[in-house]
């Protein structure tokens, strides 16, 4: 069964560049374009994992991250973050997500679709991780 990978922003230039290259890697792609549209599109079509920009209007990714955890249905999905260049979320703040990793602005595609890879394909759980490569086939 191919895994289904839920796409979040509100940039619809990086949506397109991220969901080409998971796409190419085989994965079954859902998006959204905020964080209440990613909340309800993640309640209703169950993916394997989430990726989700933190600044968007409206409901913001560590909230819908938030939500995700809340609801028993989504509890178990992971969730990787797309920040800018140096934000954090403090500690105490991430106990409350199912947030697994941070990929800060620029980053390549490829080590995107490396980090889905460790989550989906070998079932391991990598700790967060703030931080990008450079490479490659940069999102903005």
């Amino acid at each position: 069964m191919t895994q289904k990978v839920l796409v979040v922003d509100d940039d619809l230039h990086l949506v397109h560049i991220v969901s080409y290259a998971l796409k190419r890697a085989g994965y079954e792609l859902l998006t959204a374009h905020n964080g209440r549209d990613g909340y309800e599109t993640a309640c209703k079509h169950s993916p394997n994992l989430v990726i989700t920009d933190f600044q968007m209007p409206g409901m913001n990714g560590f909230e819908m991250a938030v939500q995700l955890r809340d609801n028993t249905d989504t509890a178990h999905v992971p969730v990787i973050m797309i920040t800018a260049r140096g934000h954090k979320i403090p500690p105490n703040d991430l106990s409350r997500t199912n947030i697994q990793a941070m990929l800060a602005k620029p980053f390549s595609a490829r080590d995107l679709v490396e980090r889905v890879n460790d989550f989906l394909n070998k079932q391991e759980r990598p700790s967060i991780q703030n931080g990008n490569q450079d490479g490659e086939g940069h999102a903005a």
